[in-house]
């Protein structure tokens, strides 16, 4: 079964526990860590009994099934300065979960114009989102990337068709930049979606303070979010308000905070696992240090970091 074939709540389990099945052999670094936490494979038979990795092993381990890769994505290394390595043995699979993500949510590329202020990732080698929105722009009617020319990048969007749908993907501090600098009247037909936070470059403002001032001076009634990272190939939006929502081959689990074998009710506050089934070759079982809040229409919010996040719940192979 392909990630885009799933159309059921047992079609998601029983493509779950194939993928669990596979890693917890293929996978030598996530095999370890079952043997070290004594879990026995044999008796897995419901979602909520796999054991989540710890998403730090990216940093510290190959986390990948196949001895070859297409290609790796690596995270920025902006919290400890050691990057995460993401070795993608097939990447296709991401090419289809982010292209058909894209379509759930926002239709099909080739009725937009995506423009992409993303100076952070360009920047750097690796970057899993810079993969992604080049073949949306790529599949687009019109669009392109800009750096710091914010000047180029207003006079593209003022010559627009009119009716053309906008996309303006940005890093949260260079969308700032562009918002300190003009002021615009995008519209109705625009979507203005932020990729990341600061990354170092300005204070880190609340989302809520960062979408007002983002609203108010590029003229658009909200700012939707992209929730990803280069550990996993798939990637949740939010079309305002931090709500998430996710493809049908991703979900989002949140464990309590106190035991991270253990689950919290559908509105609580605990730690982010991500069952990401695009990571077929890799580890679909993830347990991040984003503490958020999952509610019964599989819906989430992010309401930030564990304290002392990169003390991960399980160091046992370090």
């Amino acid at each position: 079964m392909e990630i885009t074939d799933i159309a059921s709540e047992s079609d998601f389990l029983s493509l779950a526990l194939h993928h669990f099945k596979y890693q917890a052999v293929a996978c030598e670094p996530y095999a370890r860590y079952l043997s070290y936490i004594g879990t026995d494979c044999n008796e897995i038979n419901r979602l909520e009994d796999i054991p989540f990795m710890p998403v730090r092993f990216f940093k510290t381990h190959r986390i990948n099934c196949r001895p070859h890769a297409d290609i790796c994505f690596t995270s920025s290394g902006t919290g400890s300065g050691r990057q995460a390595v993401h070795p993608v043995f097939d990447v296709s699979l991401y090419e289809k979960s982010f292209l058909g993500a894209f379509s759930l949510f926002y239709g099909n590329p080739a009725d937009w114009d995506i423009y992409a202020l993303l100076p952070a990732y360009l920047e750097r080698k690796g970057s899993s989102l810079i993969y992604m929105v080049e073949k949306l722009i790529d599949r687009s009617h019109d669009g392109g990337f800009f750096l710091y020319d914010h000047e180029a990048l207003v006079r593209r969007l003022e010559r627009r068709e009119p009716g053309r749908k906008v996309l303006l993907f940005g890093v949260s501090f260079a969308l700032l930049d562009l918002a300190e600098k003009y002021e615009l009247h995008l519209g109705d037909d625009a979507v203005v979606m932020e990729t990341g936070g600061m990354k170092g470059r300005r204070e880190e403002l609340p989302r809520e303070e960062l979408h007002a001032v983002l609203c108010d001076r590029l003229g658009v009634r909200s700012v939707h979010s992209e929730y990803g990272m280069c550990e996993c190939l798939s990637q949740s939006y939010s079309a305002g308000n931090g709500l998430f929502f996710s493809p049908p081959w991703m979900r989002i689990m949140i464990r309590d905070l106190h035991d991270p074998f253990a689950w919290v009710r559908p509105g609580r506050r605990g730690g982010v696992n991500i069952v990401d089934l695009a990571n077929r070759h890799s580890c679909s079982f993830l347990q991040t240090d984003d503490v958020g809040i999952a509610f019964p229409d599989g819906s989430f919010r992010v309401e930030g970091r564990l304290d002392h996040s990169e003390i991960r719940g399980c160091n046992l192979l370090i």
